[in-house]
């Protein structure tokens, strides 16, 4: 009895350990989720309200905006680019190891944009756009440099094994239709009896058009000579009179 308790007891706790489990990773997961929702849609108003800024703004605050809008959009393209390549194509790891490298420049970059947006001083920041460009193409230049390198890598996968399905399905196909490389049956029939037809006539008319000779004459019987006689012939018995 004692045996029987301690075995409920010990799945009871398995089966709390397990609903704890579970409802960590379902809270973790949510939790995720909304982060990533969060992230999305403050990246959303951030983009519009840069968008409206590089419209609404003239002089040097309207081109730091569309500055960091730029830098932003490259910059996010090519990380969705490499983690989706990622997934299939193992090289493209390091490349994402070289993008992270790359994303904090771009993070300092957009950073310093940001808090330049209110320096009151417009001329110092108009002095500054110069470099501040330079350094944003710089970056922006790197990430699409992996972005299409990565969307061409992965367009030739596909190329090359749409070649290679192409092949196999002609090879395929080829097989399917083995009749075709056969003779059908009955035409070779009908040109086999035309040539013995033409031979035989040709036969004919060679017989025809030959001189016909005389039948051979047969030599005259030869006259009736002795008839030889052997010895183990009997004599013939003398003719008597009466």
């Amino acid at each position: 009895m004692e045996t029987v308790i301690a075995v409920v007891a010990l799945l009871f706790v398995l089966f709390l350990g397990l609903g704890a489990y579970a409802t960590v990773k379902a809270v973790g997961a949510a939790k995720r989720g909304v982060d990533r929702t969060l992230t999305q849609a403050r990246r959303t108003v951030e983009d519009t309200t840069l968008r409206a800024r590089t419209f609404a703004l003239p002089g040097p605050a309207g081109e730091l905006a569309q500055l960091r809008l730029r830098l932003r959009t490259s910059l996010r393209a090519t990380q969705e680019a490499l983690e989706a390549g990622a997934t299939e194509d193992a090289s493209l790891k390091e490349s994402l190891g070289l993008f992270e490298r790359l994303s904090a420049h771009g993070r300092q970059l957009d950073g310093e944009l940001r808090r330049l947006e209110s320096e009151p001083d417009r001329s110092g920041l108009a002095r500054r756009l110069p470099e501040l460009r330079e350094r944003m193409e710089r970056i922006t230049t790197s990430a699409d440099s992996l972005r299409w390198a990565a969307h061409e890598r992965a367009g030739r996968f596909s190329q090359d094994d749409l070649s290679t399905l192409s092949e196999q399905i002609d090879i395929e196909a080829g097989a399917l239709r083995h009749w075709t490389t056969e003779p059908a049956p009955g035409r070779d029939a009908v040109p086999a009896e035309s040539a013995a037809a033409e031979s035989i006539a040709g036969v004919a008319a060679a017989e025809e058009a030959a001189p016909r000779a005389d039948p051979p004459v047969r030599p005259a019987a030869a006259a009736p000579g002795p008839r030889p006689t052997y010895p183990w012939d009997k004599k013939p018995r003398p003719e008597t009179t009466t």
